[in-house]
């Protein structure tokens, strides 16, 4: 028999210096074409993992944080490497918050199949998002 362990999501940064598990399974997925995660991810849109803030144990290293503004108002802190500077996380670290965990730095890819695309009003053009998926033009209601 598996260990229940074994289930559970890992991750962490390009050198390896920050690693963390996921305690529990995501709640949502987001595949988000603002330029705010553009940028971060130096690519076409960000992939964005939703969790509690509760269920992200670090296992190794502790990120720094930058918080900036975020478009649709207050701040959000962008969890990073402070090594090779891969983003990890966006938002507050602490149960009953939202947390975004930046999908590319997950072990294993979520499946982006059924996720569900954002801020489509600021696409790239040539991206092609599914017919059969949720879409909003901004943020999700």
């Amino acid at each position: 028999m598996a260990d229940a362990d074994d289930s559970k999501a890992t991750g962490g940064c390009q050198c390896g210096h920050v690693r963390y598990e996921l305690t529990a399974p995501p709640t949502d997925l987001y595949v988000c074409h603002c330029r705010e995660c553009r940028a971060q991810s130096a690519s076409a849109f960000g992939i964005s993992v939703i969790v509690d803030g509760g269920d992200i144990r670090l296992v190794s290293g502790t990120p720094s944080v930058w918080t900036r503004e975020a478009t649709v108002g207050g701040t959000l802190d962008c969890h990073f490497c402070p090594h090779c500077g891969t983003r990890l996380f966006h938002g507050t670290l602490a149960p009953g918050e939202t947390v975004s965990v930046k999908g590319g730095s997950l072990d294993v890819p979520p499946d982006l199949s059924g996720a569900k695309h954002i801020w489509t009003s600021r696409k790239l053009p040539g991206v092609v998002i599914p017919d059969h998926v949720e879409t909003w033009p901004e943020e999700p209601e």
